[in-house]
């Protein structure tokens, strides 16, 4: 079952959050890095014919990359499992169910932000973020009443 949070609710869970997506976007950063790393390699020995491997750090970046993905993979779990959803690992994105006026939202939250000050609709994504003002406030609810 989906959790629907209050502002309240998304804020405080916040706080339990933000280094986990700090996690998240430096595993990333590293993953794409390691990938890269991985493609050069096997470039470099496609055009040399095989007669250039580097057994050793072949093995050691895959080995890399696994553990990295591995990692990303359970903190993004570790994330959702709250109730909220892991949206962009790149920039450190996350959204906590809401309804607002008996539909659902979106309470949004980015990396960086001192806090949660924005909601959307399921189908408008970061791009149609709009700032929480008094009415959202007066009109959204979550799971528990207030």
């Amino acid at each position: 079952m989906e959790r629907y949070f209050r502002l309240d609710e998304a804020e405080a869970l916040l706080e339990t959050v933000r280094g986990k997506v700090e996690q998240v976007v430096h595993l990333n950063a590293e993953l794409s890095k390691t990938t890269a790393e991985l493609k050069a390699l096997v470039r470099h020995v496609a055009d040399s014919g095989g007669v250039l491997l580097d057994r050793k750090r072949l093995v050691g970046l895959r080995s890399r990359h696994d553990a990295l993905a591995q990692r990303l993979r359970e903190l993004v779990e570790e994330i959702n499992g709250y109730g909220c959803q892991m949206k962009d690992l790149d920039k450190g994105l996350i959204d906590f169910p809401t309804r607002y006026r008996g539909r659902e939202a979106l309470l949004c939250w980015r990396l960086g932000e001192p806090r949660i000050a924005y909601w959307h609709g399921p189908d408008e994504g970061f791009a149609g973020r709009k700032a929480i003002d008094d009415d959202f406030l007066a009109n959204h609810e979550g799971d528990r009443p207030v």
